[in-house]
């Protein structure tokens, strides 16, 4: 428990630091350097470090407001987090631009006057402003709007004929907090039934808060319907909201959490086992808990074909050494607000979409709900029908 204080206490830090970096950036690129009016430039500086002030803050306090003020404070305040990254990163690709003016300035004994300067600035600047609101607005309606169904053929060299076609459907990263509840959860567990699907997996990043705080808001789960049942490995926001409490919770609603173990889909010679295993971090946070890859697959004939549920997609690497033919993660949202998806490649080997490693096929999800900003920019969110087929993968 100390351990996991100490994480969460440096991760504020951290986090404390970026915004504050953030923050100055947007103040000097949007309006000290346009130059605007005095007074434009002391409300605006007023503005942004309540704003920067505000998102730090804003965790701990939308714990202890009541539902529907904690919603509102977290729907204003991260989506001027995402407003704020759309605005970073559309300066920043302005930055060459400026110095090349800079530099073809100096070549050709031209210094840029004041008003020259004044003039760059403030065209970059309402540009930036332009192009972000362009893209916060079409990326709140894609969050906001109704998930897509995508569908995947996975073709796997060791499941049996008898098998082909049968239909997983993945939920991840659904995000249930603040600003994602019961209404939104229980049409999406609607459309999950309509797929008529033989198997539910959830992989992780189900909810953002305690059980106290979300019980009626995850029921809906309850109401998922599978042939062979529906399956729950942990991601970490789990641990940051009371894994243990959640674990139980769900299996009180008919949700079958699998933690470092396998089970058998199907019947008789017409089945393939499913493994599931801990978060990447949950030995971080929880004694005990975290992935362990052998203990899940220990047992079993590996003649068999071996689905893996598993929250980060840096678990391949070991899931490709336990004969894993299927690995179902999710985790990186893609990136969710694009160029984020280039940041995610640093941590994970895989962001989005099916992909392979040796034998091993891969498929990561974009995420089914949001975390943070109510926006996806080129990053859709998806409900994921996984098809199998028996064959070598194409």
């Amino acid at each position: 428990m100390q351990r996991s204080l100490l994480q969460y206490a440096i991760f504020l830090v951290v986090f404390a630091l970026l915004v504050g970096a953030i923050h100055y950036y947007l103040w000097h690129r949007l309006l000290r350097a346009p130059a605007l009016h005095q007074r434009v430039q002391t409300w605006g500086k007023r503005l942004l470090v309540a704003l920067g002030v505000a998102l730090p803050v804003s965790m701990f306090l939308v714990r202890l407001l009541p539902r529907s003020a904690g919603a509102l404070v977290s729907f204003v305040v991260y989506t001027w987090m995402g407003v704020a990254a759309l605005l970073v990163s559309t300066l920043l690709v302005s930055e060459p631009m400026r110095a090349a003016v800079h530099a073809l300035s100096k070549l050709a004994s031209r210094p840029l006057d004041e008003a020259r300067r004044k003039f760059l600035s403030r065209t970059i600047a309402g540009s930036a402003g332009v192009i972000t609101f362009g893209l916060a607005g079409s990326g709140a309606a894609e969050a906001l709007g109704e998930v897509a169904v995508r569908k995947v053929n996975v073709a796997l060299r060791r499941l049996p004929k008898e098998l082909s076609g049968l239909r997983i459907v993945q939920l991840t990263d659904v995000h249930v907090g603040p600003t994602i509840g019961r209404a939104w959860l229980a049409e999406i567990v609607g459309r999950v039934n309509a797929l008529d699907p033989h198997v539910v997996v959830i992989t992780g990043d189900l909810v953002d808060g305690s059980v106290e705080a979300l019980r009626e808001h995850v029921a809906p789960l309850g109401d998922l319907r599978a042939k062979h049942g529906v399956y729950f490995v942990t991601g970490n926001h789990e641990y940051y909201s009371g894994v243990e409490a959640w674990m139980e919770e769900l299996g009180r609603i008919g949700v079958r959490v699998l933690r470092n173990e396998h089970v058998s889909i199907g019947e008789g010679a017409a089945s393939f086992d499913l493994a599931g295993v801990d978060d990447w971090t949950g030995g971080s946070y929880v004694k005990g808990h975290g992935p362990d890859m052998a203990k899940a697959v220990a047992g079993r004939d590996p003649n068999r074909e071996l689905v893996l549920l598993a929250h980060q997609p840096r678990q391949i690497f070991e899931a490709a050494a336990h004969g894993v033919g299927l690995q179902i993660s999710g985790h990186t949202h893609g990136g969710q607000i694009f160029p984020a998806t280039m940041f995610v490649r640093l941590q994970q080997p895989f962001v989005a979409g099916l992909d392979r490693l040796g034998e091993t096929q891969i498929y990561v999800s974009r995420g089914t709900g949001y975390w943070g900003p109510p926006m996806r920019v080129g990053a859709p969110a998806e409900i994921t029908l996984l098809e199998l087929q028996s064959g070598a993968a194409s």
